[in-house]
């Protein structure tokens, strides 16, 4: 008898579209709550076109094996109303942990992880002397909400600090000591029903104004950092009991120690390249580990980069024909309006070695205008 299987997605974005896309050679079918009526994934899903706390999507949801998400915010009126009708992966407690800032470092902490010097600021007598300390430098964010820069503010005197506060509304906040890192990694980590655990690469990244502009697989880091890396994703997914997927991004330091930045319980856009570089990709890891299906882990076969594609002004659009002809490179675009500063899409490049995709990828940025 064929499979066949159905995995409700929260949220109809370009997450949910690849994962969709990823799931449907597996015998899944997806099915996605999204209030968006142009949502990327209504192109190869099931488009409840509706808001995520709508009662009847949340019923056709229920119906399915599993449910997944695109994005941590979900209303938690929608988890409640699926928590325990349907598998909800991860679940509600994971969310809760990875939704706030304060929480996340805590449960990081908690599970064996290092994490940058911070203080919780939840009222205005909170901003004194949290500058001192976590070093006289720092970056003060949202402890909820705020994602590619934003609901953030850099700040290095308490002047500074307090206007900052004012200006993202005096609400809860995280004041984090900036870190002294050589590089930004990311790692993801897929868990089963079971326990079983499933691994991506360690991935370099590159961000400009707070976005992700690039990711290169293999990273620059040593084998021994890799090696931690797996074991601190593994460690996190364990103790906070995760049957999903999520992402953990780290800071290095010269000395190859990792500190985590964040975690996201879901696929990310570093994960990308994972699409195209042999193996299977971080999308169809996240499908399997929601429905219980066997584990792999998703390291690409070969070196792959990933260049994400920003919305631009006009009279700038990228030189299609010229990405077209680059040699490994792969388009993947998200049927999204232009707009500028927006992601809609991403160039996965493939080669022999680290060098050929970094050269690619510069020809990738060249025809999008970046350089």
């Amino acid at each position: 008898m064929t499979r066949q299987l159905t995995l409700g997605i929260l949220g109809g974005g370009q997450l949910a579209q690849m994962i969709a896309l990823a799931a449907l050679p597996l015998g899944v079918r997806c099915v996605v709550l999204e209030p968006d009526a142009l949502a990327p994934a209504r192109l190869c899903a099931e488009h409840l076109l509706a808001p995520y706390t709508d009662p009847a999507g949340l019923a056709r949801l229920a119906e399915c094996d599993a449910v997944t998400l695109e994005f941590e915010n979900v209303p938690v009126e929608a988890t409640s109303v699926l928590n325990g009708q349907v598998p909800l992966r991860p679940s509600p407690a994971v969310l809760h942990l990875s939704k706030h800032r304060g929480r996340e470092k805590a449960a990081l902490e908690a599970a064996g992880a290092s994490v940058a010097p911070y203080q919780m600021i939840e009222s205005e007598g909170d901003l004194e002397g949290a500058l001192a300390a976590v070093g006289g430098q720092g970056i003060l964010k949202t402890a909820e909400l705020g994602y590619d820069g934003k609901g953030q503010a850099r700040v290095g005197s308490e002047q500074e600090l307090h206007a900052a506060w004012s200006e993202l509304g005096g609400v809860a906040c995280v004041l984090e000591g900036l870190v002294p890192f050589v590089r930004e990694v990311s790692l993801g980590v897929a868990r089963g029903p079971d326990g079983a655990l499933s691994f991506g690469p360690l991935v370099e990244n590159a961000h400009a104004g707070g976005i992700l502009r690039r990711s290169v697989y293999p990273a620059s880091s040593s084998t021994e950092t890799a090696a931690v890396a797996r074991s601190l994703a593994g460690a996190v997914a364990e103790a906070w009991d995760v049957v999903g997927l999520i992402t953990l991004e780290f800071f290095e330091l010269a000395g190859g120690e990792l500190v985590v930045n964040e975690v996201a319980p879901r696929v990310h856009n570093s994960g990308h390249l994972t699409q195209d570089g042999g193996g299977v990709s971080q999308f169809e890891a996240a499908a399997r580990a929601a429905l219980g299906l066997p584990l792999q882990d998703f390291l690409p076969l070969h070196p792959c980069g990933m260049v994400n594609i920003l919305g631009w002004e006009e009279g700038h659009e990228p030189d299609w024909a010229a990405l077209d002809r680059i040699p490994g490179a792969h388009l993947h675009l998200y049927h999204k309006a232009n707009k500028p500063g927006r992601k809609l899409g991403h160039v996965n490049v493939v080669g022999r070695t680290r060098e050929e995709v970094l050269a690619g990828m510069e020809q990738v940025e060249r025809a999008l205008g970046d350089r």
